[in-house]
Parts: C-alpha cells; sequence; structure tokens
C-alpha cells in the first residue's frame, strides 16, 4: 500500500513541476539554515567535553565588592584557595592551578627564539584534569620539580626540528626571571575546542623559585590570598555535586577571605563561585579570561532563529499545499466516487509531504556540507567540515520528522474532508476557519521576519556607533612593538632603549615613540587597592594600573582635565600618579582641583596626584572606562608604540626591524598595528550582524513563497469574481490594489505584534553595551516599510497577472 501512495506521490511531483520545485526549494532553504546553525551550535556547545572528567571539574571565579558594590569579576582567584578547599571539603578530590606563562624563550643552538604566550605554570594535577596527551615523557615526574617543561608537539618542531627533545634546555626570560628549563615531554596538540589554548607548561614550583632568586622567602603561589591571577580548578569526587558545594563557599570566603582587619575597614568582600569545565566558554565572560570566550546568548538565539527558520518554510509547504485545494478538490471527490475512503486519502497526502520533504533534505544536506566552511568563516566559527554528533543528528531527524508530518497533516485533512457531489457539482467553497488559519501564518511568518529586518539594522547601528564613537586618543597610524625581554637589569637597559628611541626618532616618518605596560584595546590585569590619604573614609578601592614614560600622553593626544603630566623638570614626580576622571570619582574627590596635589595609598608607598587625564576608551565600547591609576616606570618595556607620518608603512617596518635587530639582538621583532588590533574588539559585533543580516533576508525570502502560495490560492478563489469586475468596467489597477489590499493588511497585524517584540529583544540584547545607542523609532517604521514593500512587491505579481487575465476565459463555463 505505501509503496502504491509513493509511487503515486511521485507521479504528482513530476505533473507539477514547478509547484514541486517552489515547495523543494522553500523547504531545502530552511532545512539548510537548520542544518548549519546545529552545526555550529553543536561546535560551539562541544568546548571542553572531551575532556574524561569534564562532568567532575569546575573552575572558581572571584567577585569582589567594596562598599557594598560590585566593583569586578574575575576567571581567576587566589592560589591558596585550591589547598584550602581541598583539605576542607571532602567532595574535591584534587586541585589544580595554572598562571600565565609568558616567555622568551629560545634555543641557542638552534638559534631559534620566539615570545610564547599560549602557556602556564601548571600544577603536576593538571595534566590528568586536562587530558594532556604526553607522546614522550612521563607525567609522573613532568612537572614535578622547578625548571621543567612541557612542549606541544608543533612546538617540539619549531625548537628542535626532527630531534628528541628530551632531556635538553631551553632558555627562558619572562617576568623579571632568567634560566633555563629541561624538556620533560611532549604533549598532543590541545583540541581547538577547548577554552585554553596550551602550547606549552612549565612546573609550577618554578613560580616560587624565582621568587626566591628576587630575594622573596615566602612561596606566594602557594599561600597568597592577594593575588588573584591564578586559574584554579577542583576534580569533585564522583557523586558529588557543585551546586552543593557552591552554597558552601559563602562560609568558606568569610573564614579566609573576609575576616581581616583590612577588609573591614575598607569594607571590602569577597565572593567565590563555580563554573562547571563545559560551561566556561559559553557562560564565562569575566576578567582574566584565558581566551576569548563564546557567547551563550548569541548561540542559543541562533538555535531558536533554526527553529524559526524551518518552521517558516513548513509553514509554506501548508499554505501552498492548501493553494492546490481546488485543483485537487476533483481529484478527491472521483477517488471517493471510486470507493476511496478517507483514511487512505490522508495516508496519500502525508506520504506526498514526506516524500517532498525527503528531496528537500537531501538538497538541504549537499547544500550544508557545501557551505560549511563558508558559513564558518562567516560566523567566526572553527567547526570544520559539516558533521552533527549523534544527538544532535538524531534530535534534529526527530525535529524533521515531526515537521513533515505536522506540515502535511492539515492540508491532508482539509483535502480529504470534501464532499464529493458538492465537489463534483461546482460548489466547493473553502471554509472561513481554514482562511483564518492560513492568515494567522503568514502574519507569524512576517513577524518573525519584521523582528529580524529591525534586529539587523539596530545590530549594524551598534556597530558602526562603536567604531565612529571618539576615543579620547588617537591610535592612527601606530606600529606597536612587543617589548624587549632579554635585558634583565634595569641599568643596563636604560643604557640601551634610549639609544635605540633616539635612533629611530631620527629616521624620517617617525614622530614619536614611547614605552607602556599595555596599550590600547587590551585589558589592563594590573590591579591594585588604591586609599586616599587624610580623610575619615579610608576604604580602598580596585584601580588599574598603567606604567608609561614621559612621551605616553603627548604620543597618543590624551588631554588632561587638570594638572600637569610626568616631568624630568619635577625631581619629586618619583612619587607622583595620574589619575583618570573615572577613578577620580570612585575615590571621592568632589573635583578634578580638590584631587590635584593630594595624596593616595598604595601598600606601603604614598603618592600625591599630579594630573588628572581627562577619560578615554581603552578598550572598546562594549566595556564600561575602568578607573586607572597611571604611573610613571622609568624602565617599562612591555610594548613600544611608534608613531609614524608616512605613506609607505613597509619601508618604515623595515627601517625599524633594522635597528631593532641592532640593539635587541637577542629579542624577536613582534609588531602589530594599534588600529587593526583595536578593532579585533568588534570583530564578533560585526559578525553577528552579518549572521542576524543573513537569516533576516532568508526568512523573508522563505516567508515570501507562503505569501506567494496564499495570493496564488486567493487569486484561485476569485477568478470569476475578477473575470466579472473587468466585463463591468473595473481597471487593472484597481482589480491589484483590490487583491493586494488583504496581504497588506496582513502585514500590517505583523508590524503591530512585532514592533513591541523587537524593541524588547532589542534592548535587552544592548543592555550588554556600556555605551550604547538609543533605539528610535525611524527604524521601526523602516523595517515595516521594508517588510510591507517585498510583501506586496510579491502579491502584486499574482495580483497583476489576475488583473491582466482575460475575463472570457473564467467566465466560459457559466
Amino acid at each position: 500500500m505505501f509503496r502504491n501512495h509513493l509511487r503515486l506521490a511521485w507521479r504528482g511531483l513530476l505533473k507539477r513541476k514547478g509547484y514541486s520545485a517552489l515547495n523543494i526549494v522553500g523547504l531545502a532553504i530552511g532545512i539548510t539554515c537548520c542544518l548549519l546553525i546545529f552545526h555550529y551550535v553543536a561546535y560551539e556547545k562541544s568546548y571542553d567535553r572531551f575532556q574524561p572528567n569534564a562532568g567532575r571539574i569546575v573552575r572558581v571565579r572571584l567577585d569582589s565588592y567594596q562598599q557594598g558594590k560590585l566593583a569586578w569579576q574575575s576567571a581567576t582567584s587566589y592560589p591558596a584557595i585550591g589547598p584550602a578547599m581541598k583539605k576542607e571539603f571532602p567532595e574535591v578530590e584534587q586541585f589544580g592551578r595554572l598562571i600565565d606563562a609568558n616567555l622568551l624563550i629560545s634555543n641557542p643552538d638552534k638559534n631559534v627564539k620566539f615570545n610564547e604566550t599560549k602557556g602556564y605554570y601548571a600544577d603536576p594535577s593538571m595534566l590528568g584534569m586536562l587530558d594532556v596527551q604526553l607522546i614522550k615523557g612521563n607525567p609522573a615526574t613532568a612537572l614535578d620539580a622547578p625548571d621543567k617543561i612541557l612542549l606541544s608537539e608543533s612546538m617540539a618542531r619549531k625548537y628542535f626540528g626532527n630531534e628528541d627533545p628530551l632531556g635538553k634546555r631551553l632558555k627562558t626570560q619572562g617576568n623579571g626571571s632568567l634560566g633555563t628549563c629541561e624538556v620533560t615531554g611532549v604533549f598532543r596538540e590541545f583540541p581547538a575546542n577547548s577554552h585554553l589554548i596550551l602550547h606549552h607548561l612549565v612546573s609550577y614550583s618554578t613560580i616560587d623559585k624565582n621568587n626566591r632568586a628576587h630575594g622573596d622567602s615566602t612561596s606566594p603561589s602557594e599561600t597568597a590570598w592577594g593575588w588573584y591571577d591564578f586559574y584554579v580548578y577542583l576534580q569533585l569526587k564522583p557523586g558529588a555535586s557543585w551546586k552543593a558545594l557552591e552554597a558552601k563557599l559563602p562560609a568558606f570566603s568569610d573564614r579566609h577571605m573576609n575576616s581581616g582587619e583590612w577588609q573591614k575597614k575598607n569594607n571590602v568582600r569577597s565572593e567565590l563561585y563555580l563554573i562547571p569545565l563545559p560551561d566556561i566558554h559559553l557562560y564565562s565572560n569575566y576578567n582574566q579570561e584565558a581566551e576569548v570566550n563564546g557567547n551563550g546568548k548569541a548561540v542559543g538565539f541562533l538555535f531558536l532563529i533554526a527553529f524559526l527558520i524551518i518552521a517558516i518554510a513548513w509553514i509554506n509547504y501548508t499554505n501552498l499545499a492548501t493553494a492546490r485545494s481546488l485543483e485537487r478538490a476533483k481529484e478527491v471527490g472521483l477517488r471517493k466516487v471510486l470507493g476511496a475512503i478517507r483514511g487512505d486519502l490522508i495516508l496519500q497526502f502525508l506520504t506526498e509531504s514526506l516524500l517532498l520533504n525527503t528531496l528537500a533534505l537531501a538538497l538541504a544536506v549537499v547544500a550544508a556540507i557545501l557551505l560549511a566552511h563558508p558559513f564558518d568563516t562567516l560566523i567566526g566559527s572553527n567547526a570544520g567540515a559539516f558533521s552533527l554528533p549523534a544527538d544532535y543528528a538524531l534530535g534534529f531527524l526527530g525535529i524533521f520528522l515531526l515537521g513533515s508530518f505536522l506540515s502535511g497533516l492539515y492540508p491532508a485533512f482539509v483535502l480529504s474532508g470534501y464532499h464529493p457531489i458538492t465537489v463534483l457539482k461546482g460548489l466547493f467553497k473553502n471554509t472561513t476557519r481554514g482562511q483564518l488559519l492560513r492568515k494567522s501564518l503568514i502574519i507569524g511568518q512576517f513577524t518573525v521576519s519584521v523582528i529580524l529586518i529591525i534586529g539587523t539594522i539596530l545590530v549594524y547601528q551598534q556597530v558602526q556607533y562603536m567604531r565612529r564613537q571618539q576615543l579620547g586618543v588617537n591610535i592612527n597610524q601606530t606600529l606597536v612593538v612587543e617589548g624587549a625581554g632579554s635585558i634583565q637589569q634595569d641599568s643596563v637597559y636604560k643604557t640601551v632603549y634610549q639609544p635605540f628611541k633616539t635612533n629611530l626618532l631620527q629616521q624620517s616618518g617617525i614622530q614619536s615613540v614611547t614605552a607602556s605596560s599595555n596599550v590600547m584595546g587590551q585589558e589592563i590585569y594590573w590591579t591594585t587597592g588604591v586609599s586616599r590619604v587624610g580623610t575619615t573614609d579610608k576604604a580602598a578601592v580596585t584601580l588599574y594600573l598603567l606604567g608609561i614614560d614621559y612621551d605616553f600622553l603627548p604620543a597618543y593626544g590624551l588631554k588632561l582635565a587638570a594638572g600637569r603630566n610626568f616631568s624630568s623638570q619635577f625631581p619629586t614626580d618619583e612619587k607622583a600618579v595620574l589619575i583618570n576622571q573615572t577613578a577620580l570619582d570612585q575615590l571621592g574627590f568632589k573635583n578634578t582641583a580638590e584631587a590635584l596635589n593630594n595624596k593616595v595609598r598604595i601598600g606601603r608607598d604614598t603618592l600625591h596626584i599630579v594630573g588628572v587625564v581627562a577619560d578615554y576608551h581603552h578598550q572598546g565600547l562594549q566595556k564600561a572606562i575602568n578607573p586607572m591609576l597611571i604611573l610613571r616606570i622609568p624602565d617599562i618595556r612591555s610594548y613600544y608604540s611608534i608613531k609614524f607620518t608616512t605613506s609607505q608603512p613597509h619601508q618604515t617596518i623595515a627601517a625599524i626591524k633594522k635597528t631593532w635587530d641592532r640593539y635587541f639582538p637577542q629579542d624577536p621583532f613582534n609588531y602589530f598595528f594599534l588600529d587593526e588590533s583595536f578593532n579585533e574588539q568588534y570583530k564578533a559585533d560585526t559578525r553577528f550582524g552579518e549572521v542576524f543580516g543573513l537569516f533576516a533576508t532568508l526568512a523573508i525570502l522563505i516567508a515570501c513563497f507562503g505569501l506567494l502560495g496564499l495570493s496564488a490560492y486567493t487569486v484561485l478563489q476569485r477568478t470569476k469574481e475578477i473575470g466579472i469586475r473587468k466585463v463591468l468596467g473595473a481597471t487593472e489597477q484597481s482589480l491589484v490594489i483590490l487583491l493586494s489590499r488583504e496581504f497588506a493588511n496582513l502585514v500590517l497585524v505583523s508590524l503591530v505584534i512585532a514592533i513591541p517584540l523587537a524593541w524588547w529583544v532589542m534592548y535587552t540584547w544592548l543592555q550588554d553595551y556600556a555605551y550604547r545607542i538609543t533605539i528610535q523609532w525611524w527604524v521601526f517604521a523602516l523595517g515595516g516599510f521594508l517588510a510591507l514593500l517585498i510583501a506586496l512587491l510579491t502579491v502584486g505579481i499574482q495580483a497583476a497577472r489576475a488583473a491582466l487575465t482575460n475575463p472570457i476565459n473564467s467566465l466560459r463555463s457559466e
């Protein structure tokens, strides 16, 4: 029986090629969108799930409150937390810590040197917790003593070629330390779908060894409750609940972090939270994240869009199938007269739906395979070739079968329910109830489409606003060179840096050279508690520190709201600081005049304020301006900002490199253009806007297919009416208006529904930005106008064809 239904369905599709093609293309577009989004979402949700114990590993997060207000939230925390929690909570099986190991690594034998930034000092336990798979070396001893280093496969080849690196030594320089590390292992390349990028791991005990070399007899990397640059991971025992453990952390925090005299006097409170390892990539976007994480809201939104678009495609099938009801009414009547029962007819029409959907699915799978790479490029994903994990594939298959069934069910019941006598007498009229349902579906389609159109406009506006907003700092024509780390002694460094700077300034096209601890676009990790001196309220606040030289402010065009810049003409500037206007408010100064020459305390140092820098955007406009304390550090060397005026940057770069190699032969020449680096912060928002626009276009395109079907259905019903009106003198223009008016009303109803929904969705989205646009009324007017125009053009084609038809053809049978 099913084979017979399938044969009849295939014949029907071939008989009505135009109708079949329209349905298949519309469905294929919707299913392709759904498959690509499933592919992307599956990859984003796969992060860190390759870890064997991913379900039992959590990372500790630190929140700091000052004067009862949330000051900052950090993905890092204190190193003493891990040992303390292991001791106090039986559900903690083991802990592990990581801290950045940004090092200048060199192999003198191979004359190879690179600044390596994707590595960490790591507890030995992290090898098992992160499933670091050693190709060479013994995991039990690989990180059990100071000055041991593990390399990834690619990094081992970079420094040793095809040689066996085990037992060989590499020179390491960084954070004021100089030494060598023994290569004790090589690990497989860490998967790309990890919240960490790992190229090297250095033994954790190396940190304290370096501290002791600098005269520090303590072990801060083990005992510190104030140094919060450590990623702390906990592996829980089987069956332990991380939520239950998190509920115990407020009391733990009070015991270890909130009970000190300093915390009470300054009204400072720290709170700890846990986040499961698989959730870090999508749901952790705090200070000092190891990498730029994904956006769980955006992924969830795309997942919703996938369902909406495929639903729109199935609605189109329903409308298009119903639009053929008059054509197929006589077929149904004849079948019933010849003995067909309603159940057989329903099964026949459902078979047609399944066949048509299956053909669309086959076409969509091919399209998804071909479009996976361009889609990944557009959305900024590394998902690779099209694939779906088993659970996603089964989920999609279930959705596909259910959607195919439901989209064919309504037309099947409508078509199979016609009374043969009524149909064969030509008295068939459709029910008002059926018309209402089809119109409601069109309204739903265009509601979604209008929301996406308005959303696209607002996303574009927000991105352009951030790009065009005045930053308060000049980042153009700026080449940034990563600082020299090979010279450890400050006195020696000064004798090299000053001639290097003088030489550069003598070159044509070089306008200025300045050194700093950070440059614009980078998150500042260096913070400290700062309090005013001589006030009754001695509460400290957290300020972000920026180290600069004398030339930093004029080089970047930073303006002073009051006071002056650092100057060598003032010997007392050794104890001077600058603050920005946001820090002015944080410290409780009423105005700039009150702040000037007032004093602040940092630890044991007392410094006087000589100037207030006008606020500028150190990072993108997604983030608020941080309160900053600016220090002059004579030997600062993290970054050199070189302003140039030449229109031939490649020649300038070559000249700078030549000078660099002369003065810093032991350091690699790594550089970037500051404006390009700064704008990288907007890449995710730009891509989100492009994806938003793409799906808005596809949604309204698919919706137009449905509108085309409904307009064709209406024209078919009113063929004789149109003929009579033309005979009675109606013009083509009046007929087009008559036929289009109904559909224009449907779109207007969708606008009434869509506009408040679009406002609410986009207003909520904009709250994530510290600096954002104001939603203007004309955006909704433009979105509505575009949707209405597209709808009228779609309907107008059908209406014009009907209005131009010779009335004799439609009235011949009367």
